[in-house]
């Protein structure tokens, strides 16, 4: 995958704890560092936090952003893009991204996870959702354990995908 540039999707909550901002911040770093483009929906929370980890390391970040104003793209976004179309946005982060991490999250995570499925892009869960259905575990949703191996994950999905 040399001279080839690998968009990774991080979404998840704008509303998080220390820990999922940790999380997050280590998995942006983590993007920056490969040189992998880091695309989110710009704004507070999972969102800041891997665009300050992947930004300390070098790297570009993406904040597809729900309003008309690139001042609201949070401190980290290296390019904001304005859609004025709010939580519809999700589905330009998702599309965007080649595979998706998914870090803990409320109802617009579990949107995008929905849209990245739907369009066969990888998603890898860090302390996220879990789908259920009729008792039985939907098991799409790639289980990682750490930031390093979501980062490897997403990076091997890529690599087999495309």
């Amino acid at each position: 995958m040399k001279n080839k540039l690998v968009f990774i999707g991080v979404i998840g909550g704008s509303e998080v704890s220390p820990h999922a901002a940790k999380l997050a911040e280590e998995v942006g770093r983590e993007i920056g560092r490969r040189g992998s483009v880091l695309v989110c929906g710009g704004l507070s929370g999972v969102m800041e936090a891997a665009c300050k980890g992947a930004s300390e390391a070098g790297g570009l970040t993406i904040g597809i952003l729900p309003g008309d104003n690139r001042r609201e793209a949070n401190p980290y976004v290296k390019i904001p893009i304005v859609t004025s179309i709010g939580h519809a946005r999700n589905v330009a982060v998702v599309k965007s991204s080649q595979a998706v991490i998914a870090i803990d999250g409320s109802y617009g995570t579990l949107t995008e996870i929905g849209h990245a499925l739907l369009s066969g892009i990888p998603v890898i869960g860090l302390g996220t959702w879990e789908i259920v259905m009729n008792g039985k575990t939907d098991n799409n949703i790639i289980i990682a354990n750490t930031p390093k191996e979501a980062v490897d994950k997403a990076m091997e999905m890529i690599n087999v995908n495309d």
